[in-house]
């Protein structure tokens, strides 16, 4: 039976190549990346490896990729690195004091909105 899913707002089915890919790496390294024993180091050596190809595929530095753990971690992360860097004005840093949403946002990015408030 053939089906259409159109909510990837919600979530997104897995492709082939990446469920092949993450099936091996949890079947193959089962470390903590931030360990120093043999097996973390394989985990870091692993995941390295992946920031290294996502960064060249979109064109940026590996150290601009940040993986996080799901959408409200990474709104989070947005959200409050945005409202909460330091802007240089006149040789003095202030913080942003203006974030603009709309009601209709999901609560990942209303409750850290909230927050700011």
């Amino acid at each position: 039976m053939q089906y259409f899913y159109f909510d990837h707002n919600a979530t997104t089915p897995v492709a082939p190549e990446v469920l092949r890919d993450l099936t091996a790496t949890l079947v193959e390294v089962c470390g903590n990346a931030s360990s120093i024993h043999h097996f973390g180091q394989a985990a870091k050596q692993r995941l390295e490896a992946a920031r290294r190809e996502i960064a060249a595929r979109v064109g940026c530095d590996e150290r601009e990729i940040v993986f996080t753990s799901g959408g409200t971690e990474s709104n989070n992360l947005a959200i409050f690195g945005i409202a909460r860097r330091g802007v240089a004005r006149g040789g003095s840093i202030r913080v942003q004091k203006h974030v603009v949403t709309s009601t209709v946002e999901h609560p990942a990015v209303l409750n850290p909105c909230a927050e700011l408030e």
